[in-house]
Formats: structure tokens, sequence, C-alpha cells
């Protein structure tokens, strides 16, 4: 499990479930929420306000244009899909100034 550290669990909870469109799939004890994408992977949102803003995570997404275009329909800015490493890439940042970068041809 990715580890993304947070300042405010409601907001972050909130923002991440725009962020991945669906809510958490657990939360095993207060402070933190999963979402899991496969078996054996998945984000965890951790509060932890002493290292919130530290954390950058890659994910692969099939569409990027369509990704960015629900984002942005889903109040969620970014500069839209760029280069990036020889694909494209579609960086957000959270309120405490963590990267979700997703990639993607």
């Amino acid at each position: 499990m990715a580890n993304i550290s947070v300042s405010d669990e409601a907001g972050a909870i909130e923002w991440y479930s725009t962020l991945f469109d669906r809510g958490p799939d657990t939360s095993p004890m207060p402070g933190l929420s999963e979402w899991r994408f496969a078996a054996e992977f998945g984000i965890q949102v951790w509060v932890d306000a002493d290292r919130a803003g530290s954390s950058t995570v890659v994910l692969a997404a099939s569409d990027l244009d369509s990704l960015a275009e629900r984002l942005s329909a889903s109040g969620i800015d970014h500069d839209g899909p760029q280069p990036g490493g020889g694909q494209r890439i579609l960086p957000v940042d959270d309120s405490d100034g963590n990267r979700i970068v997703f990639s993607g041809e």
C-alpha cells in the first residue's frame, strides 16, 4: 500500500473520494482510510500533520483525457495531460501539497 500523509481527515476523504470516483474501501482505524485497486495494491490516506504534504504517488491511467475531463467537472484543478517520462502524465495536488501523478499513453 502506498501511503499519503494528510492533515485533515474529513477533507482528505472527500477529496480522494472525488479523485478516485468512489469512497474508501476500508477505514481500519481512526485516521486511516484505504482505497484498493487490486488484491495487493492500494492507497492509504493517513492523518499525520507533521508529514502532510510530502507524499508523491504515480498511478497508471488508461485514458488521461477522460480522467482530466472528469476531474475538471468534479472541481479538481490540474493543468491537463502533458508530456513526461516518455508517456503523458496528469499531475494533481491535494490541499496539503501531496502530488498524485497519473501516467499513460
